[in-house]
């Protein structure tokens, strides 16, 4: 790393290094909400985060605005579900630089996940590998936070998403009801829904992706969005998360699904359960990982291809979030550019830092 790239990241390299990288990957991550919820609770604190990071004033901004979901985004880059899994901290995120905060995973009922270790780091790959298991507090706690997050009139203009998932007791024959009760209960909250059948980490949930059991499950959830429009006069976007590694004439099936159930679009992709041999990465340590969800720049290429398939397979007017294994500004402009409307990161802000989305913003703008 130059002494420049030091200089535009700040301190956060050395307290990574030094500091967080030490601590067991969930251990840290807890800290961090819980230090982004403290910075935000105090008086003055939002402008203080926002400050802290070169973020404009959300109320005052005037940088260009790039619609997408019906909603105004300041920054084309999002944060990708599984962060801020019980919305604790949305609006906090925002104030670090992101366009839009996606929030969840969560299911119907509150679940504990797997058992621990269940988040690992590849330091020498600049990426993670995950079993959390959909570990959430449920849809009905998630829908209590996010009322909190929306009283206030920067929470009601906040581009807040919604990630949903099945409850592990749930059987997979009994997943449309499971879906549609989440959707219910926080689609009044959501700036958009996002269906996640994706997760490698849930037994049996990637089943859902093929058309004959994707199919009740996206049209339940379309159907709470058309009520929630007609009660509260207000549209509510859905989307479906898939995985990067189904076929390319399976990706193509479900884009073709998602057009036919009245979907906004897709968000594309989730995390890997292969383990590429371009990982640097000792294989004997990846092997004692063992499962879960493989994230980071090592899933570029494949992100890329299936955007492509996506472009080239829905209507002009779907959109797409383009999501893994982008840490630049040019990463995420090769992105729009190739026919995203948005894209999202995760992996990139552990070790970037919180300084990581507001550059990327600043950078976009500056193009």
């Amino acid at each position: 790393m130059t002494s420049d790239d030091t200089t535009r990241r700040g301190p956060y390299p050395l307290l990574f290094a030094h500091g967080l990288s030490r601590l067991d990957a969930e251990q840290a991550h807890r800290l961090t909400v819980r230090a982004l919820a403290t910075a935000h609770s105090i008086p003055a604190g939002p402008a203080l985060l926002r400050a802290a990071f070169a973020v404009p004033d959300p109320m005052r901004d005037t940088r260009p605005v790039r619609w997408a979901l019906g909603a105004e985004h300041r920054s084309p880059l999002g944060l990708a579900a599984g962060f801020d899994k019980d919305g604790e901290v949305p609006l906090a995120l925002l104030d670090l630089g992101f366009g839009h905060v996606e929030v969840g995973t969560v299911t119907a009922k509150a679940q504990p996940g797997n058992p621990r270790p269940r988040s690992f780091r590849l330091l020498e790959d600049r990426a993670l590998i995950n079993r959390m298991g959909f570990n959430n507090h449920g849809a009905q706690a998630l829908a209590k936070q996010l009322a909190r997050a929306r009283r206030s009139e920067r929470g009601q203009r906040a581009v807040i998403g919604v990630n949903i998932g099945k409850s592990k007791v749930t059987a997979l024959e009994d997943a449309a009801e499971d879906y549609r009760f989440s959707a219910r209960l926080l689609t009044p909250y959501a700036s958009y829904l996002a269906i996640n059948v994706s997760s490698p980490n849930t037994p049996g949930l990637r089943d859902l992706q093929s058309v004959e059991m994707l199919r009740p499950i996206l049209e339940a959830v379309v159907e709470e969005a058309e009520s929630t429009r007609v009660r509260l006069r207000r549209d509510v976007p859905v989307l479906v998360k898939i995985a990067p590694d189904l076929h390319d004439e399976d990706v193509e099936s479900v884009a073709r699904l998602a057009t036919e159930a009245g979907l906004a679009g897709v968000i594309a992709t989730n995390t890997t359960i292969a383990r590429p041999d371009s990982l640097v990465t000792a294989r004997e340590r990846i092997e004692r990982i063992g499962a879960g969800g493989l994230s980071g720049a090592v899933l570029a290429d494949r992100s890329r291809e299936v955007l492509a398939l996506l472009r080239a397979t829905l209507p002009d007017d779907a959109v797409i979030i383009s999501c893994g294994g982008v840490t630049t500004a040019a990463e995420v402009q090769e992105r729009l550019d190739a026919g995203a409307d948005l894209v999202q990161g995760y992996t990139a802000m552990i070790y970037e830092g919180p300084a990581w989305p507001g550059r990327i913003a600043r950078e976009l703008a500056a193009r």
